[in-house]
């Protein structure tokens, strides 16, 4: 396991993607909207997905600085 802020961060971005992607936030993007022709929900579950990868691979890479 990571030392210091770099794993407290990763423990953060984690606990964050838990709550993103459970069911009170996802309920409130499952409408029948699209956009750029795709469903809501379908994009945001994207772009949440894509937005953790990049603070957990930015905060990886950063380390602990």
């Amino acid at each position: 396991m990571r030392k210091g802020l770099a794993g407290q961060r990763l423990v953060a971005v984690f606990i964050a993607g838990l709550l993103l992607l459970n069911y009170p936030i996802l309920s409130l993007f499952d409408r029948p909207l699209s956009l750029f022709g795709l469903p809501l929900l379908h994009v945001y579950l994207f772009v949440v997905w894509l937005a953790l990868i990049v603070a957990a691979a930015w905060i990886v890479e950063r380390g602990a600085r």
